[in-house]
């Protein structure tokens, strides 16, 4: 009987135990209401730290909804009951009103909100307006001034994501959750300011501490320290994976022989930039920045090879065309910094790939594909005036305004040291006399490098025709799209790229009717604007592969991070530059260089491949005892962090918590001796105990 009586004792307790839980997780509820967004992050490099963080615990600020300048005046002017949080629209996210809140301190703003109404938004772009300007071929002022607007890459840059703040930003997107913030504050914050002190209001929490800071010295030498027993991590290197294919296989090396370069093999490097970047984590699709480059440097590599399908067409047999998706190039060239790194020390290609590598010696010359902001009106950059660079002047001239193609194009040349910042900046930087080539817009992007650079930046509408965007298309093909839309713009700059190599590498001029198809540059931008569950990312997977609806992050990432651009650019390019195998089974087609595909038709074939990574990681983590305030080459890390959120809740006033605080002061002070009490008069109060309860609780 005494067992049961304790059994039950004890799963009464059991209950009463997890229906407090319970009820305190239901009351947690009712307090707290999550809001959904994105954080901006941490980042560091070899002498700084930029970014954002909150406290270890999280910071909390009361809501405040700034509609125009002058309502930042309440919160830098002895606020009433600081800390505040303000809710400011992107035409307001300036520089300037930034930079007031970040010196009014903590004691005044412990977090910013980011909210998406952008109904008055001009521009809105937070890089430097010399993006990468110490890491290129020099940091003077011929190649970018950051002064002078008619002389920089960016003019509409701030600077913001370069900056270090004491306090959170986050980013609110959803404009339900705008609305519920808007709803709390106009219900509880927006009347009697003078009393905000005596009265509770509605305030936000943002977590988003972050583990490293100064910079990457200080943060890689914390992780590597000899007594940091947990294993813990503050940072970690930006590192992701170039995507590089050929037009043609490349024979395999000697064997036991991998390390003697084929002098006689040579390289039109074709390069673009993979990677974009913003302030706030996994936001931002780099539509204008580095997209419209990618989308014509596929076109003209598909093109290219569909015009050329055998190496016997070529003036040199021996000839070939390198194409190169350079990953990181937003943070001080990472990408192709370490191509250069690893072509000086003739590790590119890597062993595993059992082909011989590729010198300097063997690249005849370099066309980087930069931004084309303005894709009409396009210049041909050289760091001199070379015969090459006027040779492919006249040639992309010639293709650009033949009424045959009636592309109506004029492609204008720059021969100075005013370079756009491009991934050619990082080859040009160890020799200037490299034969580098550069086709860039003129910037009008006022959303480089943000949130707001998307599809719309681009005027891009999806035409989803379900047609075969496989098959080159004739000059006269698809009158149906409007000769100004963004995918005949695509075909029309890509078609006369592709035709100049074409010329380059044949050494006659061509004179087919074949041009670029903007169906694939419809899919390719519907990809990667909109969602990844699309044909062409169908067509270059495997069978029945299950692909999300929202497009892949471009964003560089860490080691263990996002890698999916790389991914879904690395089965593109195989897919694009391949040969079909139809005699090889599906079952034989599993090792490479045979890549099995679903094709357009997602009934499955097996083609020979040629696409392949290399490493996107600075040369600066691999070398030992490396300078890191030296610049030579990128330090980026990212720090790590355990979580982001956001809630609101209603605060207290200072009165309501000062109350609180005293009356449990003084029920503890009781309450102790309330104890002292009872147990100094316990052989009083206890002394008739009855035997049988004496046995229970003795």
């Amino acid at each position: 009987m005494e067992m049961r009586l304790n059994a039950a004792s004890i799963w009464l307790l059991i209950l009463s135990y997890g229906a407090t839980i319970a009820q305190g997780e239901r009351t947690r509820d009712k307090m707290y209401e999550p809001i959904g967004g994105a954080s901006c992050f941490r980042r560091l490099n070899g002498t700084h730290q930029t970014g954002c963080s909150s406290t270890y615990s999280g910071s909390v600020g009361v809501l405040h909804l700034i509609n125009v300048e002058a309502d930042l005046e309440f919160l830098l002017t002895s606020p009433p009951s600081p800390p505040y949080a303000p809710m400011i629209p992107p035409h307001l996210f300036t520089r300037s009103n930034l930079m007031r809140l970040k010196e009014a301190g903590p004691k005044n703003i412990s977090v910013v909100l980011l909210i998406n109404r952008t109904n008055q938004m001009k521009q809105f772009s937070h890089e430097l307006n010399c993006p990468n300007q110490y890491s290129g071929l020099n940091s003077s002022s011929e190649t970018c001034d950051a002064s002078n607007p008619a002389k920089n890459w960016n003019p509409w840059g701030t600077g913001l994501l370069h900056e270090d703040f004491p306090f959170p930003i986050y980013y609110i997107a959803d404009m339900d959750q705008v609305n519920k913030l808007e709803k709390c504050f106009q219900d509880f914050n927006n009347h009697n300011y003078e009393t905000h002190a005596l009265r509770s209001l509605c305030a936000v929490e943002v977590k988003s501490f972050m583990s490293a800071a100064v910079n990457t010295e200080v943060c890689m030498r914390r992780t590597n320290f000899i007594n940091n027993l947990g294993g813990s991590k503050y940072c970690d290197p930006l590192e992701g994976r170039n995507v590089y294919a050929t037009l043609y296989p490349r024979k395999p090396a000697v064997e036991n022989n991998l390390e003697t370069v084929h002098t006689n093999e040579k390289f039109i490097l074709v390069s673009c930039r993979l990677d974009t970047t913003t302030m706030f984590d996994g936001v931002g699709l780099g539509a204008m920045d580095s997209l419209m480059g990618f989308a014509v440097f596929t076109q003209v590599a598909y093109l290219l090879k569909q015009l050329l399908p055998s190496q016997r067409l070529l003036r040199d047999s021996l000839s070939n065309v390198l194409f190169v998706t350079f990953n990181g190039e937003s943070y001080d060239y990472i990408g192709s910094q370490r191509f250069v790194y690893d072509m000086e020390k003739l590790q590119f290609p890597t062993e595993s790939t059992s082909t011989p590598p590729i010198a300097f010696d063997n690249i005849d010359f370099m066309l980087d594909i930069g931004t084309l902001d303005d894709i009409s009106n396009i210049k041909l950059h050289a760091l001199n005036g070379t015969p090459l660079a006027q040779n492919m002047l006249e040639q992309l001239n010639n293709y650009a305004k033949s009424p045959r193609y009636g592309f109506n194009l004029n492609i204008q040349s720059e021969m100075s040291a005013h370079l756009p910042p491009t991934s050619a900046q990082s080859f040009l930087r160890r020799d200037p006399n490299f034969r580098a080539l550069i086709l860039n817009a003129r910037p009008t992007n006022k959303y480089y490098h943000s949130i707001y650079d998307d599809a719309d930046n681009v005027d891009f509408t999806y035409a989803n025709t379900s047609k075969d965007f496989t098959q080159l298309a004739e000059v006269n093909d698809f009158k149906s799209l409007k000769a100004d839309s963004l995918q005949m713009k695509v075909r029309n700059v890509s078609s006369i790229v592709a035709m100049a190599l074409y010329q380059t590498l044949t050494g006659k001029e061509y004179t087919g009717t074949k041009v670029a198809n903007p169906l694939m540059a419809d899919e390719f931008l519907y990809c990667f604007l909109q969602s990844a569950d699309c044909p062409l990312f169908k067509a270059a997977s495997y069978p029945g592969s299950q692909l999300t609806n929202l497009p892949p992050m471009r964003y560089i990432s860490v080691l263990g991070g996002s890698q999916e651009s790389s991914g879904y650019t690395y089965r593109m390019l195989g897919y694009l530059l391949s040969q079909l195998q139809p005699d090889i089974p599906r079952d034989n087609c599993t090792d490479l260089p045979l890549h099995y595909f679903a094709g357009f038709n997602n009934i499955g074939e097996c083609r020979l491949t040629t696409q392949n990574y290399s490493h996107a990681l600075s040369p600066a983590f691999l070398i030992d005892g490396y300078d890191w305030s030296s610049g030579m080459y990128s330090t980026w890390t990212e720090s790590t962090w355990s979580q982001f959120s956001a809630r609101i809740f209603l605060r207290p006033s200072n009165v309501h918590q000062v109350t609180t605080l005293s009356v449990g002061i003084v029920v503890l002070i009781i309450s102790f001796c309330l104890v002292y009490i009872i147990s100094s008069r316990s052989e009083v109060l206890f002394e008739d105990l009855p035997a049988s309860n004496a046995a229970l609780f003795g």
